[in-house]
């Protein structure tokens, strides 16, 4: 039976664009609506426009949705009607990040010198300070940290400053990579943090919609969809606005089809059905990366021909494979599958306490025109071939990212703990 979310309670807070309800029967949980409303300017420039919640409400579900699969911690849990959805509660840090790969906009008016398009590897990143009365002034790192407030009984200091930053990146790279499959350019793009309510966790907190980024079709800045083009308009009329609400539409109905499920795989061979606890191992890490996985049992040695008709049904079926060859001792089934098929072989042997060091060889010692790596971990073996798919797949890409954020947080919150411990 799903909850109840009728009864709302307070209002949060009210913004040019959405406002934000407490929820009676959910502590810790908000109703956030969408306005039929458009604003640039800091509100110098603000218009009706009929329809835009609830499209802005479905490219946000969207958004959210990539995301939230990908590990990103966000505030969002699920939508709710066509005009909103239900987040956490959170203790909003104004501060606003934007991350840039071309440069355009405000930041040629600021940077006279650098040409428009100039691209930003890596990603160029920049704060405003949330003060509509001063226009959002740009801040240095050094400004945030100097400002030493706390949100939700948080301390901002150079920790929180850090994984903020370290996530607005890597936020920004997922969604520019999901972009890219449709053949449009991620150009820049804001987004906020929050602290969620009862806890010292900064999450990503603000709606992402077409208020929120530059995209630009095909990478063609005269092919843009994003809210520039009602920043642009010289005299504001109906049809002028239609326009506007069109290139929303269109961007509403093309990031839901971003919210795919990897298209690769991995094929573990291995040459004994004893190295089954090895293998569930490596599919276990596959698993947790989204990647469907098959085991399969073949040995290279005993039955050369089934290991071929096996590959041959691999390959003719088209779809995106890393073939993973598990063999104790001679490891022949490794060498065997890639010397008979163009895609990717990884090795990974288990090894043994008596022969595992000499075994080994047999996985290093290759033919010459052999081209298949060897891991001993099946970590390892799992993240290797997750990252062969991840160049095409901008799902898995997508969570590989994330582990590492998450990877990198983690170690900055030991050295943390390690530090007020002492």
């Amino acid at each position: 039976m799903s909850a109840d979310y009728s009864k709302l309670g307070a209002k949060v807070i009210e913004g040019k664009t959405k406002i934000v309800y407490d929820l009676v029967d959910h502590p810790g949980k908000v109703l956030i609506e969408s306005k039929d409303r458009i604003t640039a300017g800091n509100n110098a420039r603000a218009h009706d426009m009929e329809g835009k919640a609830k499209i802005s409400t479905s490219t946000a579900n969207s958004v959210f949705e990539l995301l939230n699969n990908a590990g990103i911690k966000t505030h969002w849990l699920h939508q709710h009607g066509d005009r909103s959805y239900i987040a956490y509660k959170c203790h909003m840090i104004p501060i606003e990040w934007v991350t840039r790969r071309i440069a355009t906009g405000s930041f040629l008016k600021r940077n006279p010198g650098v040409p428009e398009g100039y691209k930003f590897c890596p990603p160029k990143l920049e704060t405003f300070y949330k003060d509509d009365e001063n226009n959002d002034p740009q801040w240095s790192f050094e400004q945030c940290l100097a400002d030493g407030k706390s949100y939700g009984g948080l301390l901002i200091g150079r920790n929180e400053l850090q994984i903020m930053e370290k996530m607005t990146v890597a936020i920004f790279e997922i969604l520019e990579k999901a972009w890219a499959t449709l053949n449009c350019s991620l150009i820049d793009m804001k987004i906020e943090f929050g602290v969620k309510d009862g806890t010292n966790e900064i999450i990503l907190a603000d709606i992402i919609d077409s208020d929120s980024w530059r995209l630009w079709p095909a990478g063609d800045k005269r092919l843009m969809k994003d809210k520039q083009v009602y920043r642009n308009l010289q005299e504001v009329t109906s049809e002028a606005l239609d326009t506007v609400k069109r290139n929303f539409e269109w961007v509403a109905e093309r990031v839901a089809l971003l919210n795919t499920k990897p298209r690769g795989r991995v094929a573990i061979f291995m040459g004994s059905a004893s190295d089954t606890p090895h293998c569930e191992k490596i599919r276990a890490v596959c698993a947790s990366l989204g990647i469907p996985c098959e085991l399969r049992v073949t040995s290279a040695h005993k039955q050369t021909d089934q290991t071929m008709r096996l590959l041959g049904e691999y390959e003719g079926e088209g779809i995106p494979t890393v073939f993973i060859a598990v063999a104790g001792r001679s490891n022949g089934l490794g060498p065997v599958l890639s010397g008979n098929t163009s895609w990717p072989v990884i090795n990974c042997p288990p090894i043994t306490p008596d022969w595992g060091a000499q075994d080994l060889w047999s996985s290093l010692r290759l033919p010459s025109g052999l081209g298949c790596p060897t891991v001993t971990q099946p970590e390892a073996a799992a993240l290797a071939a997750a990252q062969i798919l991840g160049l095409t797949d901008h799902v898995v890409w997508a969570k590989l990212k994330v582990k590492q954020l998450n990877t990198w947080i983690s170690l900055v919150e030991a050295d943390r703990k390690v530090r007020d411990d002492k």
